[in-house]
């Protein structure tokens, strides 16, 4: 699948440079996160995909979230597992096209676009090194029932939330931490007193985790 996608070439140049793959929210587009992109590390490929699924009026998806009549939100979880497998696949395409390092590939990814960071890190780990999580939370139903601690164990993880997130509750994102570092790996978790977004302070830390 050909996703639309927009690109910030590194103004620091080597043989091969670092990727920052960002994958924006449910609703949004590839414009969102990418107003990021000026003030991320100069020597990166900063690459913001727009999500494969169209929503009405406007904006885009990673998948479904359905609601019922309880006003009860569900995830479409076969298509979650979908767009993992087109973003891996993306990762392929784009590093055949760029000079990127393939062992440097970090997914920076919001709300939806986190959970599915989450999701193509270890379903994919050869692909990704680092995954920073802003505003999601671990689905562990989009992620494979048995993990390769030996084949995971490189990946580091930022995660943030929102204390007062009232679309995904700071709770569901809390978890994640405990359950990454039971599997052994390196992960940093922040929380800060806002609602469903990143605050200033949330972007200065987590770029100061990347340049560290």
């Amino acid at each position: 699948m050909n996703l639309h996608y927009l690109v910030q070439e590194p103004k620091v140049k080597h043989d091969k440079n670092q990727l920052l793959l960002l994958l924006h929210g449910y609703g949004s587009n590839e414009e969102d996160l990418f107003s990021f992109a000026p003030e991320l590390p100069d020597d990166s490929y900063v690459i913001s995909i727009r999500a494969p699924y169209n929503l009405q009026p406007y904006g885009h998806a990673w998948y479904a979230i359905h609601f019922d009549a309880d006003e009860n939100k569900f995830s479409d979880n076969k298509q979650a597992k979908e767009s993992v497998a087109i973003i891996a696949n993306f990762i392929d395409e784009i590093i055949k096209k760029y000079a990127i390092d393939a062992k440097n590939v970090t997914l920076i990814g919001f709300s939806q676009g986190a959970i599915l960071s989450y999701a193509t890190a270890l379903t994919y780990p050869e692909k990704v090194t680092k995954v920073v999580a802003l505003s999601g939370y671990l689905n562990q139903e989009i992620i494979p029932e048995f993990l390769d601690t030996k084949a995971i164990s490189h990946l580091k993880f930022f995660i943030s939330h929102g204390s007062v997130d009232q679309v995904i509750p700071v709770d569901w994102a809390r978890k994640a931490k405990p359950a990454l570092e039971k599997l052994g790996l390196e992960t940093e978790y922040q929380e800060y007193p806002i609602g469903h977004g990143v605050s200033p302070k949330n972007f200065f830390d987590f770029k100061n985790w990347l340049l560290s």
